[in-house]
């Protein structure tokens, strides 16, 4: 029988903002203080980390760190590799969201000749590159990775050869470029982007889901349309970032809060619905972040309410 497995992956170099290494200990104890065993219920892994690598002076501006985010990377992608290949379900816990790549790599590795789709739950895009970011902080990156998209027509950024170099092995973890296909990609609730984002996932076709069309068609009609756009992908990888929760109705503990998003019974059932599809074959959490949150540990609660939920329904369905 399938076996649910943790990955915790404390890595949070990705991000602007230091913290969300500190999420997956605070959602742990969010889920003591409801008195939940949830954490005793699953064997886990930890990921090692590179988050000294915040105390080194940067010589990749465009990319920042990203040489160390590389390594983190590859390091989940073989973790949720071998969970996959066992038939088990890698259920990931991570600090920045540059971890999505590391995710979405290991789903492509253990079965390449399977099609995977993509179910970004955001505020943001994160389809940037070196080319393009404002910031140059990998979290906004991890999907332009696993498309493989450079987006050079709105370059703006002279990268170094080492940048280069470094984001071309970010692309090509385990040898496979791309890992997913943009009409097997899919946004819920993004509503923070730049013009460079704006002009690539118009170009190559990635439906949003905003919050108002959700709420004005109906969660079930934009989920079953969604899975209908990805009819033809063998399995769904999810990725929920905390930040498509409305940061004024929830909290904003959180490295880039947004107002006007989602409630987490939206997400749950957005989530939910999802999963009884049959295909969702990997699960991820990631941007909880304790030091900013101005309800004490309000955001981490939430997350684990929805990882709770999530859970039980992935259950139910062995």
């Amino acid at each position: 029988m399938q076996q649910i497995k943790i990955i915790k992956n404390r890595s949070d170099i990705g991000a602007g903002t230091r913290g969300s290494d500190l999420g997956i200990d605070a959602i742990e104890i969010a889920a003591i203080n409801k008195g939940s065993d949830y954490f005793s219920r699953y064997s886990y892994v930890d990921i090692e980390t590179e988050n000294d690598a915040v105390y080194t002076k940067q010589n990749t501006p465009f990319a920042k760190r990203i040489k160390k985010v590389l390594k983190v990377c590859e390091r989940l992608s073989d973790a949720v590799q071998l969970i996959a290949k066992s038939n088990d379900f890698p259920l990931v816990l991570s600090g920045d969201h540059s971890s999505a790549l590391g995710s979405i790599s290991g789903m492509k590795l253990a079965e390449p000749n399977k099609r995977l789709g993509v179910v970004w739950i955001d505020a943001h895009a994160d389809i940037h590159s070196p080319h393009t970011s404002p910031s140059g902080n990998i979290h906004g990156m991890p999907l332009a990775a696993a498309l493989a998209e450079d987006n050079k027509d709105r370059k703006i950024n002279e990268v170094t050869d080492e940048t280069r170099k470094t984001w071309e092995g970010l692309k090509n973890i385990g040898g496979i470029e791309p890992k997913v296909l943009a009409e097997d990609v899919v946004y819920f609730g993004v509503r923070d982007t730049e013009e460079p984002e704006d002009y690539i996932a118009d170009k190559i076709g990635i439906k949003n889901y905003k919050v108002d069309e959700v709420r004005f068609r109906g969660l079930q009609t934009c989920v079953s349309e969604s899975l209908n756009r990805l009819k033809n992908c063998d399995h769904i990888y999810i990725s929920f970032d905390v930040d498509s929760l409305d940061c004024d109705l929830i909290s904003k503990g959180t490295g880039t809060p947004v107002s006007k998003g989602f409630d987490q019974f939206e997400v749950m059932e957005i989530i939910n619905q999802i999963i009884e599809s049959g295909k969702v074959s990997c699960f991820e959490v990631v941007e909880v972040n304790p030091t900013l949150d101005e309800k004490g540990n309000f955001m981490a609660e939430t997350a684990f309410d929805v990882l709770d939920s999530v859970t039980t329904k992935i259950e139910s369905l062995k």
